[in-house]
């Protein structure tokens, strides 16, 4: 009898190591943890990436969170939370839920942090459904 395969676990993580270099399209259906280079766009479908210490990564971004140590030049779009840790460098606009921005961190770019559920035509407008 074969054994059933288990669900979805944290532990289950696509690695791109820092002797890997990558230019193009990068998609993944799981976390993802990029301590390599990688230029073009990054889509880990609705999971978390990772961008390690040594990672340096020129790409538009694309996931549920985002957690960047080392180097990133581009956007970043998280449906949930991003994180800046003390050696990050990130030159490029945010869009999330969350941020949490360690000290030392060095970013150049806009960060805009809306509530679940808001809406693009939200941003930087009036809700004409106030005014009544």
């Amino acid at each position: 009898m074969e054994t059933p395969k288990p669900p979805h676990t944290a532990s289950e993580m696509t690695l791109i190591s820092k002797s890997v270099a990558i230019k193009g399209e990068v998609l993944c259906d799981e976390d993802l943890y990029i301590d390599g280079q990688v230029e073009g766009t990054i889509d880990p479908k609705g999971y978390r990436l990772t961008i390690g210490p040594n990672g340096r990564v020129k790409a538009n971004i694309t996931a549920r969170a985002v957690v960047v140590q080392g180097r990133l030049e581009g956007n970043i779009q998280a449906s949930d939370r991003v994180d800046l840790k003390q050696s990050a460098t990130v030159v490029g606009d945010i869009v999330t839920q969350r941020i949490s921005i360690d000290e030392g961190v060095t970013l150049k770019g806009s960060v805009n942090v809306r509530p679940e559920g808001a809406g693009q035509e939200r941003l930087g407008g009036y809700d004409s459904s106030s005014f009544h």
